[in-house]
């Protein structure tokens, strides 16, 4: 190796050192080695994991200690709330977000170093629509106490990953609301199936009223309960009018939905649940036994008989009681499978002895109905604009859905939008004929399909995607307690991932694979880590963001120094890390054809 070689090696390994030791100094942001800033923050989540597995209490807050100081840690949540996170360009009260890296470095150095004596801050009250016409209210946090709450997220969250029960499937790591449909199917498929009558429950507004002091109590003797305390009490702020809160934690805070599942594990205790055989590997139900199957507030309890229903309500409704929590009457019922229950989303019911999970008839409403609103705005615009707008929401409705029966759906959705496109494209064009609109905004635009009724634009070659094109896959479900906080499962984990293929374009997801997943550049994760999206409004931004961070100009060609001559290897990167480079003259961070 030449003395140029080896000097920029030496500063190579002086600025990861820098960035992940515990020097504390300033931390360069765009220098940030993240594969080693993940490994470090798994390694310890592990650790806690294990602890708390074994019943070593002492070990557990050690670490947890160790992890609420952890340079990695900070680094993380930082970049969670800050380029992860769905929220990260939505301030607080204070109207401050973290946009450019200084900002982001300068937060996890305070977040590190200067946030002991820190009050946190009311959050601000913003509204979102619920499917049913009224409004769901949403608290978000300043970027700091985000950013806080995050960290304490990764100490708190695996301690009780060894605790909770097998069918909890909410804001979990690794787990998702694919994983509750699969395991309803699982215990309702079949002709002898006994468990047939179901308890379809829902908590009143969970959120707002769970109880400050079953929260408190439940921690223990964690070590951040009094930051978590003070978060509960910190207030709410709307139309610029302050308002104490003595209950609930607000929908929007990062570390609301751990809290949550705090509070509600022991429930299929309650319920009467009991496991002949619960691990890792396996969770099976004892003869007699109901089963509940709960994701986040929203749970279902299958039974064997209208009576077992009756009595699982009412343990329930006592052992809620403590906690602030009421069932909502209105949308908790009984029912046989025959008749069919909605569940997130999907309609689950058995027809003639055989049990079918396909998308609700309110889900089909209201996918229809934003098409036609969507169509209705865009008529003005041009194929391309109608293009840019559908693709996403198609995309991630067929992605959330594609798990069930969803076929007939998906068909009949694709007339839907065949009949919204045909409809433009004779508004767009009111003085041509039939055969010219047709032969204008339709044709054989997808090479890979046989099919020229395809809308598209002849001018850019962009055209429409089509629901029935997302293939049907049977979703594996999680199997009994397994987290990915269990360092005896990193196999199973790994496999797991391997296996699921996300529904993004194949020559990026042949790219991706090839790169173990991960941005050569800064060698983080190209595609999402913790869990995939949870409803179609989920999916359609997430495909959005990766058609943004991964587009074609994401995608880099660069021979190697010296080498003109050399044949160019492709890479797939971050559109942010491409830009460094581009800004840096090609200089820092360059990809060379030999690296991996």
């Amino acid at each position: 190796m030449d003395t140029t070689a080896m000097a920029e090696a030496n500063d190579a390994e002086t600025t990861v050192a820098v960035v992940n030791g515990p020097e504390d100094g300033p931390v360069n942001w765009d220098a940030v080695q993240w594969a080693t800033v993940e490994k470090d923050v798994r390694r310890l989540r592990q650790r806690i994991f294990a602890a708390s597995q074994a019943g070593d209490l002492k070990r557990v807050r050690n670490l947890q200690k160790l992890m609420l100081r952890c340079r990695a840690n900070m680094l993380m949540s930082v970049r969670r709330v800050t380029e992860v996170n769905a929220g990260r360009k939505t301030a607080g009260v204070d109207g401050k977000v973290a946009v450019c890296a200084q900002d982001k470095a300068e937060l996890a150095d305070w977040v590190q170093h200067q946030a002991a004596p820190w009050s946190p801050q009311p959050v601000k009250r913003v509204y979102v629509p619920k499917k049913n016409g009224r409004r769901r209210p949403l608290g978000i946090p300043v970027i700091a106490d985000r950013a806080l709450q995050a960290a304490a997220v990764n100490a708190l969250e695996p301690e009780w990953e060894a605790r909770f029960e097998p069918r909890s499937y909410g804001f979990r790591p690794g787990r998702g609301c694919h994983d509750a449909i699969k395991a309803i199917h699982e215990v309702g498929k079949g002709r002898n199936a006994k468990r047939l009558w179901v308890l379809d429950a829902d908590l009143e507004a969970a959120f707002d009223r769970l109880s400050h002091d079953h929260i408190y109590a439940s921690l223990g003797s964690f070590p951040a309960r009094g930051l978590v305390w003070r978060w509960l009490k910190a207030g709410v702020v709307e139309d610029d009018w302050f308002t104490p809160t003595d209950e609930g934690t607000p929908q929007g805070g990062v570390i609301s939905p751990v809290l949550m599942n705090v509070a509600l594990h022991g429930m299929e205790t309650a319920a009467g649940v009991r496991y002949l055989r619960l691990g890792s590997d396996a969770a099976h139900v004892a003869a007699g036994s109901p089963v509940v199957v709960r994701y986040a507030d929203d749970l279902l309890a299958l039974c064997h008989s209208r009576e077992q229903a009756e009595q699982v309500k009412a343990r329930l409704a006592s052992w809620l009681a403590p906690r602030g929590l009421v069932f909502n009457e209105a949308k908790t019922q009984i029912t046989h499978l025959d008749q069919g229950v909605d569940f997130l989303g999907f309609s689950i019911r058995r027809y003639r002895g055989k049990l079918l999970t396909k998308p609700s008839k309110d889900a089909l409403r209201r996918i229809r109905k934003r098409l036609s609103t969507e169509m209705r705005a865009l008529r003005g615009a041009n194929s391309d604009g109608v293009i840019r707008t559908l693709n996403p929401i198609i995309a991630g409705w067929a992605a959330f859905y594609r798990i069930g029966v969803s076929s007939r759906a998906f068909q009949a959705l694709d007339h839907h939008v065949w009949r919204l496109t045909y409809k433009w494209s004779r508004l767009a064009h009111p003085n041509k004929s039939r055969r010219w609109v047709v032969n204008r905004h339709f044709g054989m635009f997808n090479p890979a399909r046989r099919d020229r009724w395809v809308f598209g634009s002849r001018t850019t070659g962009y055209y429409l995607r089509k629901f029935a094109w997302t293939k049907i896959v049977r979703h594996q479900l999680v199997t009994g307690t397994a987290s990915p906080d269990d360092p005896s499962l990193t196999e199973y984990w790994a496999r797991r991932r391997r296996r699921s293929k996300p529904p993004v374009a194949t020559a990026i997801l042949r790219l991706a694979r090839a790169q173990d997943g991960r941005c050569p550049v800064c060698r983080g994760l190209l595609l999402h880590a913790d869990r995939e999206p949870q409803s179609p409004q989920e999916w359609e931004q997430w495909l959005s963001v990766i058609r943004k961070a991964l587009r074609k100009h994401a995608i880099s060609a660069m021979p190697r120094k010296g080498r003109p001559d050399d044949r160019a290897a492709i890479r797939l990167i971050h559109a942010h890390c491409h830009r460094r480079i581009t800004n840096n003259g090609g200089e820092t961070g360059q990809l060379h054809a030999c690296e991996p």
